[in-house]
């Protein structure tokens, strides 16, 4: 009897994470990825001599799945994470406030930071404490609480804009990757359960000390090649097709696959147009998910401007700005990428218009960069960063499984309970390899077909 086959397609970190799992289980995996590299929607690239990331990914010290796949991919030592959660939080003319945790227990490790938070007055700050109490009562299962509108809830419970800019929004839209009154109660109660409101150093901050693709790419297809797993890059799959025994699946490359399991790790857009009918999936449910985008400025200083790894701007157009010297050689502080979520309007706005308003509200808040020259600033923009998660998302993310076994779905949109982040992405592939495996045909597919 042949061994039995699986096909990854997509080599995000959905694809790579399922594709580890199968082979681990002496599975023989073919990976097949679209483009030229690994890495998905975390990845670098090269832009006049400066090795940029495409935007600035963090994780959480509760991301147990991404943090495993940086132990798997030997990477764990070219990440940092925060011995304890720190953010320096910038607004113009005021001088930095800063929300971190304290020694006690949940949820009165915030207590000593929220005393002293100065972009609130204290009736605001006695007010976000009460909130974040009412928010651990909300349970991220309920269909009703995933219906109602984030922002709603906060109202209710006497959040105004100067609490939501301050707090709410200042870590449930990069999360979310939607302001407030556009995100789903539910998420946004999963988020702060989950990071700010459980275990102390749930929120504590990592990211990557090099650029992403060192991790996400190169490290990966050495460990997936260690792991017997045959990548395929410039691969896309253009039908998966039930056959008898398993699947046949169609590469642009004219090359055909037969598998006895597949598991589909691309962007839902692209996923509805993929999967056969014979799967089940409402097609039209993936399409409402809908997109929301992710802008990042990168602007290079002729001198450092930046005395912090990353701080938040508040009351002002500047979200969160990273210090990404490090990865290109620069010293500290010279050049900071810019993370701008729920990105609509930035999104049609030209090159220039963005670094006329953004490049004097950095100066608004980095002093030093007043008299510094502007060396390089260039965008990146990130149409489909992440799905909607807004009210109702919830009920149209689909699991997993599929009514085809041994077809399986994978993707920070499936239904992981996360927002779109690269936990969400790691979780749903460990979960579609398991569906993968359990349904896997009895009879192995016969043969690769060239």
């Amino acid at each position: 009897m042949s061994e039995r086959r699986a096909v990854v397609v997509g080599g995000g970190l959905a694809g790579i994470s399922a594709a580890l799992d199968c082979a681990r289980q002496g599975v023989a995996v073919t990976l097949l990825e679209s483009r030229g590299r690994l890495g998905g929607a975390a990845y670098s690239f090269t832009r006049d001599g400066i090795l940029a990331d495409n935007g600035q990914h963090v994780f959480l010290r509760c991301c147990d799945a991404y943090r495993d796949l940086l132990e798997r991919l030997g990477a764990a030592d070219l990440v940092t994470l925060q011995p304890r959660l720190d953010i320096p939080v910038l607004s113009p003319g005021r001088r930095a406030a800063r929300l971190r945790r304290g020694r006690l227990p949940a949820p009165l490790h915030l207590a000593g930071s929220l005393a002293r938070y100065r972009l609130l007055g204290p009736r605001e700050r006695v007010g976000v404490a009460r909130a974040m109490r009412a928010l651990r009562t909300v349970d991220p299962e309920d269909p009703a609480a995933d219906a109602r509108s984030f922002g709603d809830w906060l109202r209710e419970h006497d959040q105004g804009e100067r609490a939501v800019e301050a707090v709410w929004g200042l870590i449930g839209r990069p999360t979310l990757n939607l302001g407030p009154a556009d995100a789903s109660l539910a998420q946004a109660a999963q988020v702060f359960r989950t990071s700010l409101l459980g275990d102390p150093a749930a929120a504590d901050i990592g990211y990557a000390r090099v650029p992403l693709s060192e991790i996400h790419d190169r490290a990966a297809r050495r460990v997936l090649a260690q792991a017997g797993v045959d990548v395929h890059l410039r691969s896309g799959v253009t039908a998966i097709v039930p056959a008898a025994g398993g699947f046949r699946i169609e590469a642009n490359a004219a090359s055909v696959l037969v598998a006895d399991s597949v598991v589909v790790a691309v962007p839902h857009e692209r996923a509805a147009g993929l999967l056969p009918r014979e799967a089940g999936i409402d097609r039209s449910r993936l399409l409402r998910l809908g997109r929301s985008p992710i802008v990042n400025l990168h602007v290079v200083y002729d001198r450092p401007v930046l005395e912090a790894p990353f701080a938040a701007g508040v009351r002002t157009p500047v979200q969160w700005v990273f210090d990404r010297s490090a990865g290109t050689g620069l010293p500290a502080g010279r050049y900071l990428a810019v993370s701008l979520s729920a990105a609509e309007p930035e999104l049609a706005m030209t090159v220039e218009e963005l670094r006329s308003r953004y490049l004097p509200a950095l100066a608004e808040l980095l002093p030093a960069a007043h008299q510094a020259q502007v060396e390089e600033f260039f965008v990146t923009r990130e149409h489909s960063a992440t799905f909607r998660a807004a009210p109702g998302a919830r009920a149209l993310r689909p699991a997993a499984r599929t009514a085809l076994p041994g077809l399986a779905l994978a993707g920070s949109w499936t239904d992981t309970g996360w927002p779109a982040t690269m936990e969400g992405a790691v979780r749903s592939g460990r979960a579609a390899a398991r569906e993968a495996l359990a349904a896997a045909r009895s009879e192995p597919a016969t043969a690769v077909i060239a």
